[in-house]
């Protein structure tokens, strides 16, 4: 279980915490920026109280538990990362291409995380409205796909 968080709070856990925020819609994935601030405060009692938990705007052992029920921290990927989940992450971004990246020549699905999936996540990320570093963290995981409110973590299946 992360560590308890709350407002004042930053790192790694405060992102954690901001990014199964967002995957409930209590956030959005821009708003993930490891600092724990009135937004973040705002998002926790909503969630707290919509769980039928104890609304003090603090991420505890609790509300931890019940963030993370269903939902798990996914890994960051980038150059040199490779397996399944990048060769999901390169079908998913090769079907909203269109969208995101119009007149971009489809991925190679080879599970290899290179240039060309580095390029296309950076294009989806601007598209996205969060960080445009190539990297498939918290952040771009959250972004939403606007197809049946998924998010492209769920849309992978991480």
């Amino acid at each position: 279980m992360p560590a308890t968080v709350q407002q004042g709070s930053t790192g790694t856990a405060v992102r954690e915490a901001q990014y199964l925020l967002a995957r409930r819609h209590f956030l959005e994935a821009p708003d993930i920026d490891g600092v724990f601030g009135p937004h973040t405060t705002h998002a926790v009692r909503e969630f707290q109280q919509s769980e039928s938990l104890a609304v003090d705007g603090v991420v505890g052992p609790t509300t931890w538990s019940a963030l993370l029920s269903g939902f798990g921290i996914p890994p960051t990927l980038q150059q040199g990362s490779s397996g399944s989940v990048v060769h999901r992450l390169q079908e998913v971004l090769n079907n909203g291409r269109s969208e995101f990246d119009p007149g971009a020549a489809a991925l190679v699905v080879d599970g290899q995380y290179g240039h060309n999936t580095g390029g296309m996540v950076t294009a989806f990320q601007t598209w996205g409205g969060v960080t445009a570093d190539g990297k498939v963290g918290m952040q771009t995981w959250a972004v939403s796909l606007h197809a049946a409110g998924q998010e492209l973590a769920g849309a992978v299946g991480v």
